[in-house]
């Protein structure tokens, strides 16, 4: 599996999904309602086209009997607990990464810039839709894009998703730093760690492709509680529609 190499300024990742600045309030609106909403984001701006014209978007519904099965290399994940940065930037709940986080693969390294949710989940599995999805985005060093994605479904509370959600920010655009609350993102990932691979694009304007994508095999869970709290934010939900497959290679590891 070689990962492709392709740029993305760091401001831009971050306006995917970051706190509210002047530079990004000059940036064109977008929603997943009314006249900015998915259907539109290509005509919003030239640099979004892809989000109408591209052909690798994301999210698909992936389906084990198109994807082909192989033995793929392993995560190799190295998370320890960091200080928790939180912001509502009014797409969704947005926690800053830190140094000395992130995973290897197939000897390349790559970073985690930052993690954020979606509701209902954007990936469908075997037409299996999610109440929750988490990305956790990072980048290389030449600035290639990976996201692992950890579906969540009802059910037992999951104490280190409880230690974000009990700091949210009371208004969007806030950020909440508190050096006390330390983020436990291996609380967050399920112990079993084989994944669908594909590439695809982000989920948000640019739409930008050639992002590797890990979604994981195995669900978390999180309690109706926890769940309804992430979906009270954003009541009309942050999910794009499911984009066309176009025949895009899946491979699904059966280690």
């Amino acid at each position: 599996m070689r990962s492709h190499r392709f740029l993305i300024p760091f401001a831009a990742l971050m306006a995917v999904a970051g706190p509210v600045s002047a530079e990004e309030t000059t940036a064109p609106h977008w929603s997943y309602t009314g006249e900015a909403d998915p259907e539109h984001w290509g005509e919003l701006a030239e640099a979004w086209h892809a989000c109408t014209d591209g052909s690798l978007q994301s999210p698909i519904d992936i389906e084990d009997a198109a994807a082909v099965d192989a033995d793929l290399p392993d995560l190799e994940v190295a998370y320890k607990p960091f200080p928790l940065t939180i912001v509502n930037n009014g797409h969704s709940l947005q926690v800053a990464g830190a140094p000395d986080n992130g995973f290897d693969i197939e000897g390349h390294h790559f970073d985690l810039v930052q993690f954020h949710f979606h509701t209902p989940a954007e990936y469908h599995v075997n037409g299996k839709t999610y109440p929750l999805e988490l990305h956790l985005v990072h980048q290389r060093d030449d600035g290639a894009l990976a996201v692992v994605s950890v579906m969540f479904d009802e059910g037992a509370e999951n104490p280190a998703l409880e230690q974000v959600f009990a700091h949210i920010p009371a208004t969007v655009g806030e950020t909440v730093t508190d050096p006390d609350v330390l983020v436990d993102v291996a609380g967050l990932l399920p112990q079993d760690h084989r994944y669908y691979r594909l590439m695809g694009s982000l989920t948000t304007p640019p739409c930008s492709e050639g992002v590797n994508w890990y979604v994981m095999e195995e669900p978390m869970q999180a309690s109706k509680a926890q769940i309804e709290t992430f979906a009270r934010l954003f009541p009309e939900g942050d999910a794009r529609p499911l984009q066309s497959a176009n025949n895009r290679l899946v491979v699904r590891d059966v280690k």
